[in-house]
């Protein structure tokens, strides 16, 4: 009866680890996949906010890779702005992080003081940047006009307005910092030692030893990057609307204005679906070219016993 009892026992499923995990599988379910199959179906249907819904099949999608110009262009602008924004915010990140390594006085200061702009609120940070890049009283210009330079219409010409959009997006690279800064600090020291007794000088260091053992964070900022840049929003919605002349109408913007200006759900799904399967395409392709040039500790290229 003993052996009965302790075979059961074994045979019982342990419940202990499922319940503490069930408010994250509850939320995943409720919150992330649920919605992500209802936009789905959504993206099937003519589905305006107000009226009768009509299943369309894929024609939405249809419309908007053969019949919509203003899809192509909002993805042009979006693909244009994180060509520029992606490699800028790893560069000064980077650089920002190696400089932030060094142990000085006020350190955590600066430290502190580069973090902060990227918990700032997006209303609030586009507040300051319409302040900042205003023609008339901005402080942009009144800086340029210190040293005799015309300072151009930051947000009202379509040759700026892009840069505009890509200098305050830039301005949150706090997080990407941080995320390279605690890489800088799990390198071992003793590497920059042996380096410096057999006389390599800085910059190779840096390119020997810093970006290899730096590389698996950098493949995190970059992928991470990538997505912010095509999910762009806030910054551009509230500091141009989307213009001038559309210069800055992003993909995501065009989302919004389906949705909640148009009142065409299905075809703001379906362009969701789209800009999912970019993401995801482009992310893929940088995880699956990472193996050449990202180097995890321990592991050990090439092959063979010898």
């Amino acid at each position: 009866m003993t052996d009965a009892r302790r075979f059961s026992s074994r045979r019982r499923p342990n419940l202990a680890p499922w319940l503490f995990i069930s408010p994250w599988i509850l939320g995943f379910f409720l919150f992330t996949l649920g919605p992500m199959v209802f936009s789905l179906v959504m993206s099937l249907y003519d589905w305006p906010v107000v009226g009768d819904r009509r299943f369309v099949g894929l024609d939405n999608y249809r419309v908007m890779l053969t019949q919509d110009p203003k899809f192509w262009q909002s993805l042009g602008v979006t693909v244009k702005f994180a060509a520029i924004f992606v490699p800028l915010n790893i560069l000064l990140s980077f650089l920002l992080a190696i400089l932030l390594n060094v142990k000085v006085r006020g350190t955590a200061l600066f430290r502190t003081a580069f973090y902060l702009p990227s918990i700032i609120s997006g209303v609030a940070l586009v507040m300051i940047w319409k302040w900042i890049y205003s023609k008339d009283y901005g402080l942009l210009n009144y800086a340029l006009s210190l040293m005799g330079v015309d300072g151009p219409n930051w947000l009202g010409d379509p040759h700026w307005s892009i840069l505009a959009i890509i200098i305050a997006s830039l301005w949150g690279l706090g997080g990407t910092m941080l995320i390279l800064l605690a890489g800088l600090q799990s390198i071992p020291k003793e590497l920059y030692e042996a380096a410096r007794v057999s006389g390599v000088p800085a910059w190779a260091q840096t390119v020997y030893i810093t970006i290899p053992m730096l590389s698996p964070m950098l493949l995190f900022t970059f992928v991470t990057s990538l997505i912010s840049a095509f999910q762009q929003l806030t910054i551009a919605l509230l500091l141009t609307k989307g213009g001038p002349l559309n210069s800055t109408y992003f993909f995501a913007m065009y989302i919004y204005d389906n949705a909640f200006k148009f009142h065409d759900m299905g075809y703001a799904a379906a362009m969701s679906w789209v800009m999912f399967l970019i993401i995801l395409i482009l992310s893929m392709a940088v995880l699956k070219y990472s193996a050449a040039w990202v180097h995890y500790e321990g592991d050990v290229k090439g092959g063979g016993n010898g």
